[in-house]
């Protein structure tokens, strides 16, 4: 089985070449810029062309929440005709696409978690922008398996977990939103999904649509920083003590979703795939992390 993974210096990208290096019989190719560019069609269709993967996971994404709201015109480029020309490109292969969207395309006013017959109504662009990927990518190949995923975090790249490691080394205190509810979820975990859907799709599994794929379990951002350094305190690393503040105490460009928690029964009953607790694999990652001596 050959997956083609567009974003290779992305965190699920880089965890899926970990992750699928383990796993007998897959192969796992990245195609990033400049030679798969998500403005260039062509390069697309040329890139997914040579290739020929049986599978394509569209990761890549236009990420910047709060730069989105300025630069409309990128995001939209980038997550909706571009994820769109990746879907399509697949489907000339004639290759089903596993595409990853998020809880942003929620408006987080709910006080339960989202299922996936729950309307959407983005509040900020780069949810708008994500939900149209998500319509590009249905009506450019039938064989789409859709999935949202929230609060991404990983030993790579740029991430809320890494970030409070960093800060934990200089401060004694860190001020973390309180009120902001979601599902932590591991970039490691997400690469095991997608690899447990794929290998159901290459057998014949032919469940299409949207669906949720999250850790188990929630938690606000203050919540999700005290575990993150209590763990690193008990392994002898950095530690800070954690005060939570209200979201108008730390404002943003982008509105950010009160209640981005997602339910995932849907996945679990379509593909017997239910992603581990988010405590345990933060935990892994920050052990992790400090093992390898990066904080």
């Amino acid at each position: 089985m050959k997956l083609l993974v567009t974003g290779q210096d992305g965190q699920v990208a880089t965890s899926l070449l970990e992750r699928g290096s383990t796993v007998q019989g897959v192969e796992i190719v990245t195609a990033g810029r400049p030679r798969l560019d998500l403005l260039d069609v062509n390069s697309i269709q040329e890139t997914i062309a040579a290739e020929r993967p049986d599978i394509v996971v569209s990761a890549a994404a236009y990420t910047a929440v709060d730069q989105a709201e300025d630069d409309a015109e990128a995001a939209f480029a980038i997550n909706a005709a571009g994820a769109g020309a990746v879907a399509a490109a697949a489907a000339r292969i004639g290759a089903p696409i596993i595409h990853l969207s998020t809880d942003y395309v929620f408006p987080g006013d709910g006080d339960q978690p989202y299922t996936e017959e729950d309307v959407t109504a983005p509040a900020s662009v780069y949810g708008r922008s994500k939900l149209a990927g998500e319509d590009a990518v249905a009506a450019a190949n039938p064989r789409h398996v859709i999935l949202r995923t929230a609060w991404v975090y990983s030993p790579f790249g740029k991430n809320f977990l890494r970030t409070m490691l960093r800060l934990a080394k200089d401060r004694d205190e860190l001020r973390v939103v309180a009120d902001q509810w979601g599902n932590p979820t591991s970039a490691l975990d997400i690469a095991d999904g997608i690899l447990a859907v794929a290998g159901k799709l290459s057998r014949g599994g032919e469940a299409h649509g949207v669906f949720h794929m999250t850790a188990a379990g929630s938690t606000n951002w203050s919540g999700f920083a005290e575990h993150i350094l209590k763990v690193s305190r008990d392994a002898g690393g950095p530690f800070a003590r954690v005060q939570g503040i209200a979201t108008s105490e730390y404002p943003t460009r982008a509105v950010r979703p009160a209640n981005s928690r997602l339910s995932c029964e849907k996945l679990r009953s379509a593909y017997g795939v239910e992603l581990p607790a988010w405590q345990g694999s933060t935990a892994q990652t920050v052990h992790r992390l400090l093992a390898a001596g990066e904080f």
